[in-house]
């Protein structure tokens, strides 16, 4: 059994009078990559800054290492989504700033620059780059620093999938190096570099587990056109259903009888994707856990 690295317990956060955490219990083992998913505006960053030593809980705590997150930030590498560049300064004074910054930053910025493509616009200050530029100047620094601990919010913004397949791969080295690898997104294609796959939903991690656990969990999906999209609407869990590539798709209970004819107008899918794992449970659906 791993050790466990990070331990959130009723972790609970509110700005003025908001609650964006909600009594988020999470455990995060040490040596894996742990996938944080759900849709934008459900506290997914808080939740990292809260793990990164960063933010206070309003109520409950996060430990790391079994001390105070806010004690332990050297142990963690934490690129939190937007906010690490300074934009008056170039990339090159950017990566020198956290060079002297951070007592763990070493000289692999080298190699990331290369890899990402950055080498001929290290001397441009960093408010006329792009936004995947910024990202991957922020991908860079946070890389660079060599700490047990990464979190990586929201990495792949704004990166096109050549990248982001870099992204993954240098993701997967950390991991193989020994190092604890949390990534948060809403992109269902980050998930499949998790060993585990913890799901947040109404400021709350609602499910948490390996891949394969949490799809055997999913009721079977069918999907048909735009056109004949009346016919799921009776059979969907919830009364719901989600887009897909030209038509629209539903998770059915195992147990709803779908009539002859309804059936000829829908596929029966057999094999299930990420995004209908992240639809599955991340939605407002009555059969997911809540």
């Amino acid at each position: 059994m791993s050790q466990t690295c990070i331990e959130a317990t009723n972790l609970g956060k509110s700005f003025d009078d908001e609650l964006v955490l909600d009594d988020v219990n999470l455990s995060v083992r040490s040596g894996e990559l742990l996938a944080v998913m759900g849709p934008n505006g459900v506290g997914k960053s808080v939740l990292f800054s809260c793990l990164a030593g960063s933010e206070h809980p309003t109520h409950g705590s996060v430990t790391v290492f079994g001390e105070p997150a806010t004690d332990r930030s050297d142990t963690t590498s934490f690129l939190l989504q937007d906010a690490l560049c300074l934009e008056r300064l170039t990339g090159r004074e950017n990566i020198q700033f956290y060079s002297q910054l951070h007592p763990m930053f070493t000289s692999e910025w080298r190699e990331y620059v290369e890899v990402f493509g950055l080498t001929d616009d290290l001397e441009k200050r960093v408010e006329h780059y792009s936004g995947g530029m910024k990202r991957k100047l922020e991908l860079t620094i946070t890389l660079s620093i060599d700490a047990p601990i990464y979190l990586f919010d929201e990495p792949t913004a704004a990166l096109d999938l050549t990248v982001i397949q870099e992204v993954h791969r240098l993701l997967r080295e950390k991991q193989a190096e020994g190092k604890t690898v949390v990534v948060s997104s809403h992109s269902p294609m980050d998930a499949d570099i998790a060993d585990r796959i913890a799901f947040v939903a109404d400021g709350r991690v609602v499910v948490t587990g390996e891949p394969d656990e949490l799809f055997d969990a999913v009721p079977p999906v069918l999907e048909t056109t735009v056109t004949n999209a009346d016919s799921l609407t009776r059979v969907a869990v919830g009364g719901q259903l989600f887009p897909s590539d030209g038509g629209v798709r539903a998770f059915v209970s195992p147990d709803e009888s779908v009539s002859t004819a309804e059936m000829e107008a829908v596929t029966r899918l057999e094999q299930l994707t990420y995004t209908d794992l992240f639809n599955y449970y991340t939605a407002d659906l009555p059969a997911t856990p809540r």
